[in-house]
Order: structure tokens, then C-alpha cells, then sequence
């Protein structure tokens, strides 16, 4: 929705593009050629309980590796499957400072001596730290779990590109979440996203730093960073389409949340405290809710810690100033945003072309005073020429149902001026199906 001129050049331009892409050329009128078949990441699973997972990725200059599981002898058994490979490896990159994920580095490191291992300085920093006292735990826990840790020999600048293998990673590094500092490796060139623990599928997760809040908020961050990833590749349990890993994550952690919450509420029967009967229902219901779950630590009461440290955390949490990605619901009514409709509006007046995006399904659809856009890469481009460098300002929510809202706002192109119009948005979870943009008058 912005100036007659804007509209037809954006017009064109599709019509160009569309016309290309039916003939199959390329920019320079000779036929394109077809795209590069991409190669899945080798996968080693350490056995239950705990199980956690090591990747290795073909580059051009041999394997990449994701993370070095929890004992030197998972990394043995691993390093036996990869080396039936029969390439060297180039690069070992570490996640996060979690045992299970580093334990095992000293074994990775004695078979590929040649290979640097690198991690954000963030969590390096944790790992040389180890503030919570992790390590001695693990190997109270565990006797094969090493006396000795091997850091990371390479660090990066939390964020900041890597090249390495002859394959370009971007990265993000976060805090405060599933643990102190968590790193991601994103391809673009294959849409594969490598995400620790941030994001896992169909796992019993450890909560027992008591940062869920945290979490909830980096997930929805985490959409917005890569919207492009297609396939997730996760600490524990299997890879899958990343926006549904991280919905579904998110569903987890909220539902958990809900069950605890009203075990310490001042008028419950222990108060603040989780009484073992409360425990015991709450146990009853996940075991309903999420059957056969494994552990993703070798930790037999993980999730009686995991209630003890979300109680906890909601227990000193400020309902009034709880962040809507927290809420157990998602938050609705006149006075609030539907969260993906709420990083749509943050997006436009962030000119943040990825987390307005990133706001959308894969398959969504917005429709633009009749023009219609299909995908999340058509709507891209939309925002692209249509949207980025205005302001938006919502004036009213003038329809607000579960999964809809229907917004009254101010849409200014530059920064100025501007008209006013209805904002329709249907979401499904963390994200937008369907956006419709008319006039107000």
C-alpha cells in the first residue's frame, strides 16, 4: 500500500521475473541451470537416556562437524562412523556449553587433530567459567564424563560469519535461554539450521535453569533471524521443517509453564511451594500430554527438577510485566497484539525486512488492496518495495477472535504523511497465514 509509481514498478518487476522463471533463463538470457543436489548431514545418535546428537556436513574441503555429544566414548563411536566417510575433517563447531554437547571434544579432537574447534566467545567464555558448576556434576553423574575439558581452539565474534570447510555459515548467538549462551549455525545456500538445544522435537527438555521465559523469547527471535530455514538439525531427537520444531518447542515450554503456574499461586494448597501431590499431578498430565518423551539428560528426576526451577522462576516473575511471548496462551483483546502480529508491526517500524518476513508461514498469503502475494519470499519482496522505510502506527484493534485480529492503523510511506487503512491477520501458532490490507475510507 504506498505511491501509483512504487505499485507499477513492483508490478512490472514480477511480471519480469514470472516470465523469466516460465522460460526457464537466466540473467543473462541463457537457460538456467539446475540447481545443486543437496547433500544431508551425516548423523550420530548417543542411546538413551540423554541421547544427543553429532552432525557432520559435507564442504568442499571435507566434513564440518556439529557438536562432540557427552563422553569420549559416544565421540569414539561416532568418530568410527565418520571416519567411513573417508574425508578429513575440517572444522568442528560447538553449540553450546552444555555437557552433553562437549564432553566429548577431547575424543573428537585426538582423531582430527588438524581440525580447529570453534565457538562464539560467548560460550567459550561460559565453558571456561562453568558458573553453575556443570562439569564437576556431570562427572559425579557420570564416571566416563571427562576429568579434563578441551575448549574450543578458534572463537568468533558472537554473530558474525563463518567461513569454514569452504562452506559460509551465518550465526547467531543467544543468551539467557535453554542455557547461558546458545550459538546457531544457519546455511544459506541449503536453508539448514543447526540449533543445539534452542528447538528440539519430541524430547524431555531440561529446564532446570529456570530461564523458560528466556527461551520462549529467544524462539521467537530465532524465526525471525533465519526465516529462510527449511530443515532444523537438533541437539536431540530428529531433524524436521524448523518452524514447526520451534513452534512446537514453544507449545511445550508454555504448556509446562501452565502447569506449574497454578501450583504456585499464594492461594494454592503449599503456596508458593510445589507440594508433592501437585508434583505428582503435574508428572500425570505431561505423561498424558507428551507420552514417551525421552530425557535429553541422563538425569533420572529431570522433570522433577525441571518443576522446581520453573516454579521457582514463575514464583519471582511480575505478572503485570510477564513478555507476551511468555504468556501460557498466546495474549489476545483489545489491548494487546497477537505475538506474530506484533513482530509484523515491530518489523515495519524496525525496517527489519527478516523478522517482518520471518512473521509469516512458509505458505502464507497477503493480499494488497486485490494484488495477491503467495509465500514468504513473494511477501518478502513485497515488504521490500512496498513497506520498508514507512512507519506504521495501530490505532485500534477493531476485531479481535482467537486466531484473527482485524487492526485500524496508520500507515505513513517515508516516515510521513499517510493514510489510514484495515489490517487483517489470521495466524496459526507463532505465525501469519493470511494478511489483508484494504483502504479505511
Amino acid at each position: 500500500m504506498n505511491q501509483r509509481l512504487r505499485r507499477l514498478l513492483a508490478a512490472s518487476s514480477a511480471a519480469a521475473c514470472a516470465i523469466a522463471s516460465v522460460a526457464g533463463c537466466s540473467n543473462d538470457g541463457k537457460p538456467a541451470a539446475p540447481p545443486a543436489q543437496k547433500a544431508e548431514p551425516g548423523r550420530f545418535a548417543s542411546s538413551n537416556p540423554g541421547s544427543v546428537n553429532t552432525y557432520w556436513i559435507q564442504a568442499p574441503e571435507g566434513l564440518v562437524l556439529i557438536d562432540t555429544l557427552r563422553t569420549p566414548t559416544d565421540a569414539r563411536k561416532a568418530v568410527a562412523e565418520i571416519k567411513k566417510t573417508g574425508k578429513p575433517v575440517a572444522a568442528i563447531l560447538l553449540t553450546h556449553s552444555h555437557p552433553d554437547h562437549v564432553g566429548g571434544a577431547g575424543a573428537f579432537h585426538e582423531a582430527f587433530p588438524k581440525a580447529p574447534i570453534y565457538a562464539s566467545k560467548a560460550t567459550d567464555k561460559t565453558m571456561r567459567e562453568d558458573g553453575r558448576g556443570f562439569y564437576p556434576l556431570a562427572r559425579s553423574a557420570n564416571a566416563d564424563f571427562p576429568a579434563k575439558l578441551t575448549y574450543a581452539d578458534r572463537t568468533f565474534e558472537d554473530g558474525a560469519p563463518l567461513q569454514v570447510g569452504g562452506l559460509r555459515f551465518e550465526t547467531a548467538t543467544f543468551a539467557h535461554g535453554e542455557s547461558d549462551t546458545a550459538d546457531v549455525y544457519y546455511r544459506p545456500d541449503t536453508g539448514d539450521l543447526f540449533s543445539g538445544d534452542l528447538a528440539t522435537g519430541k524430547v524431555t527438555p531440561a529446564l532446570i535453569e529456570g530461564t523458560s521465559c528466556g527461551w520462549l523469547q529467544i524462539l521467537d527471535q530465532l524465526g525471525g533471524r533465519f526465516p529462510g530455514a527449511g530443515t532444523m538439525y537438533p541437539g536431540h531427537g530428529a531433524a524436521g521443517p524448523a518452524r514447526a520444531l520451534i513452534d512446537e518447542q514453544r507449545r511445550y515450554l508454555r504448556a509446562f509453564r501452565g502447569l506449574v503456574r497454578p501450583a504456585v499461586a499464594p492461594d494454592s494448597p503449599e503456596g508458593r511451594t510445589v507440594g508433592p501431590g501437585e508434583q505428582r499431578s503435574i508428572i500425570a498430565e505431561l505423561d498424558r500430554a507428551y507420552p514417551g518423551y525421552p530425557p535429553v539428560a541422563d538425569l533420572p528426576t529431570i522433570v522433577q527438577e525441571n518443576i522446581k526451577a520453573v516454579a521457582r522462576e514463575l514464583s519471582a516473575e511480575d505478572p503485570a510485566k510477564t513478555p507476551a511471548a511468555c504468556a501460557d496462551t498466546p495474549r489476545q483483546g483489545t489491548g494487546g497484539l497477537l505475538a506474530p502480529v506484533s513482530t509484523y508491526v515491530t518489523a515495519v517500524n524496525g525496517r527489519n525486512l527478516d523478522a517482518l518476513a520471518g512473521a509469516f508461514a512458509a505458505d502464507a498469503e497477503l493480499i494488497d488492496v486485490g494484488r495477491r502475494f503467495k509465500g514468504r519470499a513473494a511477501i518478502r519482496d513485497w515488504a521490500r518495495a512496498e513497506v520498508m522505510g514507512g512507519s506504521l502506527t495501530v490505532i485500534e484493534v477493531a476485531e479481535n477472535r482467537p486466531g484473527h485480529q482485524r487492526l485500524l492503523v496508520r500507515f505513513a510511506p517515508g516516515g510521513q504523511g499517510g493514510f489510514n487503512a484495515y489490517y487483517a491477520f489470521t495466524v496459526d501458532g507463532s505465525s501469519i497465514t493470511k494478511a489483508e490490507l484494504t483502504y479505511a475510507n
